[in-house]
Protein backbone atom coordinates (compact mmCIF):
# COMPACT_ATOMS: atom_id res chain seq x y z
CA UNK A 1 0.00 0.00 0.00
CA UNK A 2 1.47 3.16 -0.85
CA UNK A 3 1.28 6.19 1.13
CA UNK A 4 2.50 9.94 0.71
CA UNK A 5 3.74 11.71 3.62
CA UNK A 6 2.84 15.39 3.03
CA UNK A 7 4.92 17.46 6.14
CA UNK A 8 6.91 20.62 5.70
CA UNK A 9 8.99 19.12 9.59
CA UNK A 10 11.49 17.37 7.72
CA UNK A 11 12.61 15.60 11.13
CA UNK A 12 8.90 14.32 11.93
CA UNK A 13 8.41 13.47 8.08
CA UNK A 14 11.22 10.86 8.63
CA UNK A 15 10.51 9.48 11.78
CA UNK A 16 6.91 9.16 10.35
CA UNK A 17 7.88 7.50 7.15
CA UNK A 18 10.37 5.11 9.29
CA UNK A 19 7.56 4.21 11.13
CA UNK A 20 5.22 3.42 8.23
CA UNK A 21 7.50 1.62 6.33
CA UNK A 22 8.09 -0.70 9.69
CA UNK A 23 4.39 -1.59 9.46
CA UNK A 24 4.61 -2.22 5.72
CA UNK A 25 3.78 0.82 3.82
CA UNK A 26 5.70 1.85 0.94
CA UNK A 27 6.12 5.64 1.42
CA UNK A 28 7.17 8.74 -0.14
CA UNK A 29 7.39 12.51 1.06
CA UNK A 30 6.50 15.84 0.53
CA UNK A 31 7.25 18.88 2.03
CA UNK A 32 5.16 21.31 0.72
CA UNK A 33 1.26 21.49 -0.50
CA UNK A 34 2.28 22.48 -4.21
CA UNK A 35 5.12 19.27 -4.32
CA UNK A 36 2.10 17.06 -2.46
CA UNK A 37 0.19 17.78 -5.48
CA UNK A 38 2.56 17.19 -7.68
CA UNK A 39 3.31 13.78 -6.37
CA UNK A 40 -0.26 13.13 -6.30
CA UNK A 41 -0.99 13.90 -10.35
CA UNK A 42 2.13 11.60 -10.83
CA UNK A 43 1.89 8.85 -8.84
CA UNK A 44 -0.99 6.36 -7.24
CA UNK A 45 -1.30 6.37 -3.82
CA UNK A 46 -4.10 4.48 -1.39
CA UNK A 47 -3.77 7.22 1.52
CA UNK A 48 -2.31 10.81 2.02
CA UNK A 49 -1.13 11.99 5.63
CA UNK A 50 -1.29 15.52 5.20
CA UNK A 51 -0.27 18.30 7.88
CA UNK A 52 -2.59 21.39 8.13
CA UNK A 53 -0.12 23.82 7.79
CA UNK A 54 2.39 23.81 5.06
CA UNK A 55 4.13 26.29 3.15
CA UNK A 56 2.63 27.29 -0.47
CA UNK A 57 -0.72 25.30 0.07
CA UNK A 58 -2.50 24.15 3.01
CA UNK A 59 -3.53 20.86 3.81
CA UNK A 60 -6.79 22.29 3.21
CA UNK A 61 -6.13 23.17 0.21
CA UNK A 62 -4.45 20.43 -0.63
CA UNK A 63 -7.42 18.34 0.13
CA UNK A 64 -9.75 20.41 -1.23
CA UNK A 65 -8.02 20.30 -4.66
CA UNK A 66 -7.30 16.06 -4.94
CA UNK A 67 -10.51 15.51 -3.92
CA UNK A 68 -11.86 18.53 -7.34
CA UNK A 69 -9.62 16.21 -9.40
CA UNK A 70 -11.34 13.01 -7.78
CA UNK A 71 -8.50 11.70 -5.91
CA UNK A 72 -9.88 8.52 -4.43
CA UNK A 73 -7.44 7.41 -1.73
CA UNK A 74 -7.65 7.64 2.09
CA UNK A 75 -6.49 11.29 3.76
CA UNK A 76 -5.85 11.71 7.36
CA UNK A 77 -5.23 15.29 8.10
CA UNK A 78 -2.72 15.84 10.97
CA UNK A 79 -3.66 19.00 12.39
CA UNK A 80 -2.49 21.43 16.15
CA UNK A 81 -5.84 22.35 15.75
CA UNK A 82 -8.35 21.18 17.86
CA UNK A 83 -11.00 22.76 17.89
CA UNK A 84 -14.52 21.58 16.97
CA UNK A 85 -15.27 24.37 13.49
CA UNK A 86 -11.52 23.36 12.90
CA UNK A 87 -11.93 19.86 12.86
CA UNK A 88 -15.48 19.96 10.97
CA UNK A 89 -13.35 22.25 8.32
CA UNK A 90 -11.03 19.80 7.98
CA UNK A 91 -13.53 17.23 7.62
CA UNK A 92 -15.34 18.92 5.06
CA UNK A 93 -12.16 20.28 2.53
CA UNK A 94 -12.46 16.16 1.95
CA UNK A 95 -10.03 14.28 4.66
CA UNK A 96 -11.73 11.18 5.99
CA UNK A 97 -10.26 11.40 9.33
CA UNK A 98 -7.62 13.82 11.52
CA UNK A 99 -4.93 13.24 13.74
CA UNK A 100 -4.43 16.07 16.45
CA UNK A 101 -0.58 16.60 17.81
CA UNK A 102 1.01 15.79 19.49
CA UNK A 103 0.20 12.08 19.13
CA UNK A 104 1.71 8.73 19.32
CA UNK A 105 3.16 6.71 16.51
CA UNK A 106 0.56 3.65 17.44
CA UNK A 107 -2.41 5.86 17.37
CA UNK A 108 -1.44 6.94 13.54
CA UNK A 109 -0.83 3.18 12.48
CA UNK A 110 -4.59 2.72 13.96
CA UNK A 111 -6.41 5.16 11.45
CA UNK A 112 -3.94 4.26 8.93
CA UNK A 113 -5.21 0.48 9.17
CA UNK A 114 -8.90 2.17 9.81
CA UNK A 115 -8.50 3.77 6.29
CA UNK A 116 -6.97 0.58 4.39
CA UNK A 117 -9.41 -1.06 5.14
CA UNK A 118 -11.90 1.11 3.52
CA UNK A 119 -9.70 1.18 0.71
CA UNK A 120 -9.81 -2.79 0.57
CA UNK A 121 -6.07 -3.16 -0.34
CA UNK A 122 -3.33 -5.24 1.12
CA UNK A 123 -0.18 -4.32 2.73
CA UNK A 124 3.18 -5.48 1.40
CA UNK A 125 3.57 -8.50 4.06
CA UNK A 126 7.43 -9.41 3.04
CA UNK A 127 11.09 -6.95 3.05
CA UNK A 128 13.78 -8.71 1.96
CA UNK A 129 17.84 -8.63 1.26
CA UNK A 130 19.56 -11.70 0.19
CA UNK A 131 18.18 -14.24 2.59
CA UNK A 132 17.51 -11.84 5.16
CA UNK A 133 13.61 -11.68 5.33
CA UNK A 134 11.44 -9.69 7.00
CA UNK A 135 7.81 -10.73 7.86
CA UNK A 136 5.67 -7.06 8.49
CA UNK A 137 2.42 -10.05 9.55
CA UNK A 138 4.11 -11.78 12.08
CA UNK A 139 7.04 -9.14 13.06
CA UNK A 140 9.57 -12.03 12.68
CA UNK A 141 13.17 -12.18 10.96
CA UNK A 142 14.34 -14.81 9.40
CA UNK A 143 17.73 -16.16 7.46
CA UNK A 144 17.49 -18.49 4.88
CA UNK A 145 13.82 -19.23 6.55
CA UNK A 146 15.28 -20.02 9.86
CA UNK A 147 13.60 -17.44 12.55
CA UNK A 148 16.50 -15.25 14.70
CA UNK A 149 15.94 -14.95 18.52
CA UNK A 150 16.05 -11.34 18.56
CA UNK A 151 14.37 -9.51 20.99
CA UNK A 152 12.60 -6.05 21.15
CA UNK A 153 15.67 -3.67 20.16
CA UNK A 154 17.54 -5.99 17.97
CA UNK A 155 14.72 -6.92 15.84
CA UNK A 156 14.00 -3.03 15.88
CA UNK A 157 17.40 -1.78 14.89
CA UNK A 158 17.84 -5.10 12.21
CA UNK A 159 14.30 -4.23 10.78
CA UNK A 160 15.40 -0.32 10.83
CA UNK A 161 18.31 -1.47 8.16
CA UNK A 162 16.49 -4.01 6.39
CA UNK A 163 13.71 -1.32 5.14
CA UNK A 164 16.63 0.92 3.99
CA UNK A 165 19.40 -1.94 2.28
CA UNK A 166 22.58 -0.26 1.36
CA UNK A 167 21.52 2.79 2.66
CA UNK A 168 23.97 4.38 5.79
CA UNK A 169 21.71 4.87 9.17
CA UNK A 170 22.91 7.42 11.59
CA UNK A 171 23.27 6.74 15.03
CA UNK A 172 21.11 9.01 16.50
CA UNK A 173 18.26 8.09 14.04
CA UNK A 174 18.88 4.85 15.20
CA UNK A 175 19.00 5.50 18.88
CA UNK A 176 15.59 7.69 18.23
CA UNK A 177 14.01 4.47 16.49
CA UNK A 178 14.78 1.70 19.04
CA UNK A 179 14.89 3.45 21.93
CA UNK A 180 12.73 6.34 21.51
CA UNK A 181 12.95 9.77 21.10
CA UNK A 182 14.80 11.67 23.61
CA UNK A 183 16.35 8.64 25.16
CA UNK A 184 19.63 8.88 27.29
CA UNK A 185 21.96 5.91 25.57
CA UNK A 186 25.23 6.19 24.90
CA UNK A 187 27.13 5.08 21.55
CA UNK A 188 28.69 2.69 23.60
CA UNK A 189 25.04 0.89 24.40
CA UNK A 190 24.41 0.90 20.59
CA UNK A 191 27.19 -0.52 19.63
CA UNK A 192 26.57 -3.09 22.20
CA UNK A 193 22.98 -4.09 20.67
CA UNK A 194 25.35 -4.34 17.18
CA UNK A 195 27.36 -6.91 18.74
CA UNK A 196 24.05 -9.31 19.72
CA UNK A 197 22.67 -8.82 16.62
CA UNK A 198 26.12 -9.60 14.51
CA UNK A 199 26.71 -13.00 16.75
CA UNK A 200 22.75 -14.02 15.84
CA UNK A 201 23.34 -13.86 12.29
CA UNK A 202 26.84 -15.26 12.45
CA UNK A 203 25.26 -18.29 14.27
CA UNK A 204 22.20 -18.74 11.99
CA UNK A 205 24.87 -18.89 8.88
CA UNK A 206 24.50 -15.30 7.80
CA UNK A 207 27.26 -13.32 5.88
CA UNK A 208 28.91 -10.43 7.17
CA UNK A 209 25.59 -8.25 6.52
CA UNK A 210 25.81 -5.45 8.99
CA UNK A 211 28.96 -2.91 8.18
CA UNK A 212 29.76 -0.20 10.14
CA UNK A 213 30.50 3.21 8.59
CA UNK A 214 32.69 5.30 10.71
CA UNK A 215 31.74 8.43 12.15
CA UNK A 216 28.00 8.02 10.33
CA UNK A 217 26.52 4.69 11.74
CA UNK A 218 25.67 1.03 10.44
CA UNK A 219 24.67 0.05 6.96
CA UNK A 220 22.73 -3.51 5.75
CA UNK A 221 25.23 -4.87 2.66
CA UNK A 222 27.47 -2.82 0.73
CA UNK A 223 26.60 -1.21 -2.24
CA UNK A 224 29.64 -1.99 -3.90
CA UNK A 225 30.15 -5.70 -3.23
Amino acid sequence: MRVLIAEDDERLAKMLRLHLERAGYQVDVAHDGVSAIEQCQTFRYDLLVLDWMMPHKSGIEVATELRGERFEGGILMLTARDTEIDLVHGLDSGADDYLVKPFQANELLARLRALSRRQKKAFISIVSYQELELDITTQTISYAHHPLDLTRREFEFLSLLLRRPEQVMGRELIIEIVWGIGADITDNALDALVRLVRKKLDAAGAPSLIKTVRGFGYRLGDPHA
